[in-house]
């Protein structure tokens, strides 16, 4: 029997070095994200912290390269974020058209990328207009955001090509990380759209039930039959409720009724 030989191979640290430097960049970015979350008070205020560290976090991909955030609730779709204002302008377009990569990417969660607009033969009309401005190439990632509402992240360049598999990659990524992030932000808009609602909802029960008051005291009625002669009064006039009783009360007592809440 012949001896049998054994080869050790040295591990490959390139590849090594590559994850451990893209597992870094991933932890930088989670804790800038956290730190942004923890700074802001509101969505907006987050979203032009977001927009201010896409761009930052694109920034090695070229400097032609513009950011947008397309977010889409209630069938309305806006930029909420960008770097530019050509960014947004672009982002724009496809709202005008109500298509486009963009539009596409968030709402079927899947990335989209066109190489050169000129030869793109999707969404012929807003390929048109983008050209037109100069634009020659888009790459749109989604970022999960829950029921409800979808979003993506928007990169453009006037270079055709411009966004190769690395640069798909990084796109991906940073959607994905930001992701938790951007729905932090919607849940927190979403609560105090809420807080408002209730406040507003309160303040003009108060005004009706002053309103009632003032003329239970007038006609020596009941509160029923009060708010029966407030409703009527309300159709003939075509006034909303709330609005006859704030005028009704500020015009009895000079002053608008307030409502207290405990803290």
């Amino acid at each position: 029997m012949g001896e049998s030989v054994s080869f050790e191979t040295e591990p490959d640290t390139t590849e090594l070095e590559s994850t451990d430097a893209a597992q870094q960049e991933e932890r930088s970015l989670l804790e800038e994200l956290q730190d942004i979350i923890l700074a802001t008070s509101d969505m907006q205020e987050f979203l032009n912290e977001l927009a201010v560290l896409s761009a930052r976090s694109v920034s090695h991909l070229g400097e032609d390269v513009l950011c947008g955030i397309t977010l889409r609730r209630r069938r309305r779709a806006a930029t909420v974020a960008c770097n530019s204002p050509e960014a947004k302008a672009m982002d724009e377009l496809q709202y005008a058209y109500q298509e486009g990569p963009c539009l596409t990417a968030a709402e079927e969660q899947r990335t989209i990328v066109v190489s050169d607009f000129q030869t793109d033969g999707r969404w012929p009309e807003y390929a048109e207009a983008v050209a037109q401005h100069g634009m020659r190439s888009i790459l749109s990632a989604p970022f999960t955001v829950g029921p409800g509402a979808n979003a993506a992240l928007n990169l453009y360049s006037y270079e055709k090509n411009a966004f190769d598999h690395g640069a798909v990659t990084f796109a991906q990524s940073y959607a994905r990380q930001a992701s938790k992030g951007l729905q932090l932000a919607l849940r927190m808009a979403q609560y105090s759209e809420e807080a408002q609602n209730r406040g507003r909802a309160m303040e003009s029960r108060t005004d009706i039930d002053v309103a009632v008051g003032i003329v239970m005291a007038q006609n020596r009625c009941s509160q029923e039959e009060a708010f029966s002669i407030l409703q009527r009064a309300s159709t003939t006039r075509n006034v909303k409720l709330r609005v006859l009783a704030a005028e009704m009360v500020e015009k009895i007592s000079g002053t608008t009724p307030e409502t207290h809440f405990e803290e």
